[in-house]
C-alpha cells in the first residue's frame, strides 16, 4: 500500500478529533470557563508559576511529553505489522491521550496546580496517594536515567547532531530574554529562533564533533550522559521563562516544521509501504501482540507520564483554563503525529521486504536507527537532501524530543521529592530536592550499569508503568467528575482498558523476568504491581462512595 493512504487517513482522523471531539469534551465534560482565575496567576511567583502564551505553553507541553518513546514505541511495535500499530497510534490519540492530557491539566488548574500525586490523596485517599506517588517516582528514574542513554548514543553515532542540539540552548536563552525581558511579540523571535536552528543543523552536518576516546577516565557516552544530567540540574533549578519554556518553544517549532518536512517528502516521493499489515511469521522470542502492543506503543498512544507533564508544570503556566483544550489535547495529538512518521519511515523508508526483515529479525530490532535510517531514506528520495543532512535532522529532531522530556522529567521528580517530604514533615528546598533527584538518577545510570548505561536496565518495565500511570490518572479524573455529576463514561472505558493490559503485561514480565533471572526487575514488577492494584481499588471505592454521595444529594 502505498504510504500517502496512511499519513492522509491518519492525519484526518487525528484533525477531527481535535476539531470536534476535543469541542465536546472542553464544553460538556470539563466545562471550561474562561473567567476561571489558574493557578499561573493566583500563585505566580515567577520561577514554577508563571502565565504564558499558549502557543509558548504548547510547545513546552509538546516537546516535554514527546521524547524518545512515540518514536521507540511504534519503531519496534510494528514488527506485528504496520496495521495494529496505525491503529492504536491514530485512535488511541483521539480517544485516549487527548481525552488524558486534557484532563490531567484541567483536574489540575481545578486544584491550585496540584500534581496527580497529590490529586490522589484529595480524591483517592492517603493510601491511594502514598503508593501513586511510589509510582510516579519510579517511572520518572525510568524516563530519566534511560534517555539519558538514548541521547548520549544518538550523539556519539551521529556526531553532526552536537553543534545543533547544544546550540539549541542558547538560541532558547536568547528567545526567553527577548520575549520576557524585551517585551518583544513571538513573531520575530520565532522567525529568527528556526532559522538559526536549521542553520545550526546544516553547520552540524558540515562539521561533526567526536569527543576523545577517554575524557577523566570516562568513555564518549559516560561523558554526554554526565553533560546530559548537569544541564538538566541547571535547567530544573532556572525559572521557567529563562531555558525551560523557550527552549520547549522554539523546538517545538523546529520539531513541527521537521515534521512536515518528512510529510512533504512523503507525499513527493509517494512511497510504498514494505512491511505487512498485520504480521503472521514473527521472529522466534517475538511477545504475543496482546497485551504487549499496548504497552509498547505508550507516548503517541496514550502515556501516564504526559499527566505529570500537564499536572507537574504546564498547568502552572496556564493563563486561561480555555486553553487546556488547545495545550492539552492538540499537544496530544502532536504526539500522535510524531508517531504515525515513525511508523511510515520504518516500513516505507526499507527498499524492499527483505530488507526490512533483515531489521526487524527479532524483536527490538527495530529502533530510533530504524526511524532515522527510514526517515532519511524518505527525505532524500522525496526533496533531494544530501544523506548526511537528513540523517543530521533526523536525529536532531529525536535527540531535541528526548532532551526536552529529561529536563522537564527532572524537573518533575524534584516536585515528586518534595511533595514527599512534604507528606513527612519536613521541607525540601529547590537546590536541595534537585540535588536528590540527580543523584538518585546518576546512582541508577553508573551503578546498575557499565558507562552510564544503568537506565536501560529497567527500560522493560517502562511501558507497563507508563500505562498504569495513565490509566490510575483517568481514575482520578473519573472520580471527579462522578463527584461533579458528569458523564464519567468517556474517562472510565480507556481507564478499564488501560488497566487490564497494564497488569496483564505485568503478570506476563513477572515469568519473563523469572524465568531470565532478572531479580531487580522482578522485584520493581511486584512492587508497580501491588500499588497499581492497591490505588485502583482505592480509585474503586472513591468512585461508588462519590457516586452514592451525588445521589444522595440529588435526592435530597
Amino acid at each position: 500500500m502505498n504510504a500517502i493512504v496512511l499519513l492522509v487517513v491518519g492525519l484526518t482522523i487525528m484533525a477531527l478529533g481535535y476539531f470536534f471531539y476535543s469541542k465536546f469534551i472542553a464544553e460538556k465534560i470539563y466545562r471550561l470557563d474562561a473567567d476561571f482565575p489558574t493557578p499561573a496567576h493566583t500563585m505566580r511567583d515567577g520561577v514554577d508559576y508563571v502565565p504564558t502564551n499558549k502557543f509558548v505553553l504548547w510547545g513546552h507541553h509538546f516537546t516535554s511529553v514527546a521524547g524518545a518513546a512515540p518514536i521507540v514505541g511504534p519503531a519496534i511495535a510494528v514488527i506485528w505489522g504496520w496495521g495494529p500499530a496505525f491503529l492504536w497510534v491514530v485512535f488511541g490519540t483521539v480517544f485516549f491521550a487527548g481525552m488524558h492530557d486534557f484532563g490531567a491539566l484541567w483536574a489540575s488548574v481545578r486544584n491550585k496546580g496540584q500534581s496527580m500525586g497529590m490529586l490522589s490523596g484529595s480524591y483517592i485517599g492517603r493510601r491511594g496517594r502514598n503508593l501513586f506517588l511510589v509510582v510516579i517516582f519510579l517511572l520518572l528514574l525510568m524516563v530519566n536515567a534511560a534517555f539519558a542513554v538514548v541521547i548520549s548514543n544518538l550523539l556519539v553515532s551521529t556526531p553532526t547532531s552536537v553543534i545543533p542540539v547544544w546550540g539549541a540552548i542558547v538560541v532558547a536563552l536568547l528567545i526567553g530574554q527577548a520575549i520576557y525581558r524585551f517585551k518583544m511579540g513571538l513573531l520575530w523571535p520565532s522567525i529568527i529562533g528556526v532559522v538559526v536552528l536549521y542553520a545550526l543543523i546544516w553547520l552540524g552536518s558540515m562539521y561533526p564533533i567526536v569527543l576523545p576516546e577517554t575524557v577523566l577516565g570516562m568513555n564518549a557516552n559516560s561523558t554526554w550522559i554526565v553533560l546530559l544530567f548537569t544541564y538538566a540540574g541547571i535547567a530544573s533549578l532556572l525559572p521557567v521563562w529563562v531555558l525551560l519554556q523557550p527552549r520547549d518553544y522554539i523546538n517545538g517549532l523546529q520539531l513541527f516544521i521537521g515534521l512536515g518536512i518528512l510529510y512533504a517528502a512523503v507525499l513527493i516521493a509517494s512511497p510504498t509501504i514494505v512491511a505487512p499489515a498485520f504480521n503472521t511469521a514473527v521472529p522466534a522470542g517475538t511477545p504475543s501482540i496482546v497485551p504487549l502492543l499496548f504497552v509498547t506503543i505508550a507516548c503517541g498512544a496514550i502515556s501516564g507520564f504526559h499527566g505529570m507533564v500537564a499536572s507537574g508544570t504546564t498547568s502552572k503556566q496556564l493563563d486561561k483554563e480555555t486553553d487546556a483544550r488547545f495545550v492539552g489535547y492538540f499537544g496530544a495529538v502532536g504526539e500522535g503525529m510524531l508517531s504515525l512518521a515513525a511508523i511510515i519511515c520504518c516500513t516505507a523508508g526499507f527498499a524492499t521486504l527483505v530488507d526490512w526483515q533483515t531489521v526487524y529479525s527479532s524483536f527490538g530490532g527495530g529502533n530510533v536507527t530504524a526511524f532515522v535510517n527510514g526517515g532519511e531514506a524518505l527525505i532524500t528520495a522525496g526533496l533531494g537532501l544530501p544523506e548526511n543532512l537528513g540523517s543530521t535532522l533526523l536525529a536532531t529532531m529525536a535527540i531535541l524530543f528526548a532532551a526536552t522530556t529529561m529536563d522537564t522529567g527532572l524537573r518533575l521528580q524534584r516536585y515528586v521529592v518534595q511533595e514527599a517530604a512534604e507528606l513527612a514533615g519536613f521541607k525540601v528546598g529547590t537546590i536541595l530536592g534537585t540535588v536528590i533527584a540527580l543523584a538518585v538518577c546518576l546512582a541508577l545510570a553508573f551503578g546498575a550499569g557499565s558507562g552510564g548505561s544503568g537506565g536501560m536496565v529497567i527500560w522493560p518495565l517502562f511501558g507497563t508503568t507508563n500505562q498504569l500511570l495513565a490509566a490510575l490518572t483517568l481514575a482520578i479524573i473519573t472520580v471527579i467528575l462522578i463527584r461533579k455529576g458528569r458523564n464519567p463514561w468517556l474517562t472510565g472505558i480507556p481507564m478499564v482498558f488501560l488497566m487490564i493490559m497494564s497488569v496483564y503485561a505485568l503478570v506476563v514480565q513477572l515469568g519473563t523476568f523469572y524465568n531470565d533471572g532478572k531479580w531487580l526487575l522482578l522485584a520493581m514488577d511486584i512492587v508497580i504491581l501491588i500499588a497499581a492494584v492497591w490505588v485502583a481499588f482505592e480509585a474503586a471505592v472513591a468512585m461508588r462512595q462519590g457516586r452514592e454521595v451525588r445521589d444522595g444529594a440529588a435526592d435530597a
